[in-house]
């Protein structure tokens, strides 16, 4: 066992049984959305993930551990504190070694849930390339991560402030199979269109779960990436969310706003200037992946034990 895991006892029954556990971020509480929409939230997402039938591990880092399974009280100090690093890769190290309290990112949830066995993990939107990359260089740490730990993510797609396409493109570069559920176009977060053909489809949870064993059976290390589009009645249509997003992108860059500070920049002001339409659909989705995310779980748990 690492030393720097605590694991629920919870989700460390589930994984000894080889019951199936889905791993959740925990940045969506402390740097997603307002409280207290967002311990509620991920309060609900762990019920959604139990009544499908599948444990929960909602994932952080508090005094030097990486904690693999959250107390409800644990879940409301996160959403509460204004004093949570937002942590990626880069940052687990010192955040770890100084004990301060972090919120992971996908890339540092993937990596903690890689250690604790964990093979399913569910978020709201990936991070990707940013828009003008091409000049600032910002490519999130989510895909590099992507490439080299086999965890597979459900997602409503890549988060609609990034730059969809190149993200596409650099996960086909990384060997990153990228499938939608039940759909041809591969969705752009709050939005089920991007303007992008999705790689591949699959229509069941099974067929996902088949793929997800054949990769790593293979030797094939890495993520799965599973798009899974937010329901059609939630949506915002992506030509709506645009505008918002031109909209927060200009003021981003009059304030100066850079590095890992962008994004939680972005969604706050969208949020605030989409009159809550865009926190709804932020809601729906996230809760929309924890079903579908726990019915993977249970149908890679039941293939590999063919």
């Amino acid at each position: 066992m690492n030393s720097f895991l605590s694991i629920h006892p919870e989700v460390q029954q589930a994984l000894a049984e080889r019951k199936p556990v889905v791993a959740l971020e925990s940045t969506i509480i402390a740097h997603g959305m307002p409280y207290p929409q967002n311990v509620q939230t991920a309060l609900d997402i762990e019920s959604i993930v139990k009544e499908c039938g599948a444990i929960p591990a909602t994932i952080a880092i508090m005094h030097g551990k990486c904690h693999v399974g959250l107390a409800p009280e644990q879940i409301e100090y996160l959403g509460k504190a204004k004093n949570v690093w937002k942590v990626s890769l880069r940052d687990m190290p010192y955040v770890i070694s100084q004990k301060l309290v972090g919120a992971t990112t996908v890339a540092a949830t993937m990596r903690i849930a890689s250690l604790a066995g964990i093979k399913v993990f569910v978020t709201g939107g990936i991070g990707g390339v940013h828009r003008a990359a091409q000049t600032t260089m910002d490519i999130s740490a989510d895909l590099t991560e992507m490439a080299q730990t086999s965890v597979a993510v459900i997602s409503a797609g890549v988060k609609s402030i990034l730059d969809v396409g190149l993200t596409l493109e650099y996960l086909e570069t990384k060997g990153i199979p990228v499938v939608t559920i039940g759909a041809d176009e591969f969705p752009s977060f709050y939005s089920r269109k991007s303007g992008f053909s999705s790689p591949l489809r699959v229509d069941t949870t099974m067929e996902i779960a088949a793929l997800m064993h054949t990769k790593w059976a293979l030797g094939l290390k890495g993520s799965v990436l599973i798009a899974n589009p937010i329901p059609k009645d939630e949506e915002v249509p992506s030509e709506e969310m645009e505008i918002y997003i031109q909209e927060a992108l200009k003021v981003a860059e009059e304030l100066g706003i850079k590095g890992k500070e962008v994004t939680p920049f972005l969604l706050k002001y969208i949020a605030d200037h989409s009159k809550g339409e865009s926190l709804q659909a932020n809601i729906a989705l996230i809760r929309n992946n924890a079903m579908v995310g726990a019915e993977i779980a249970k149908a890679y748990t039941y293939h590999i034990r063919l």
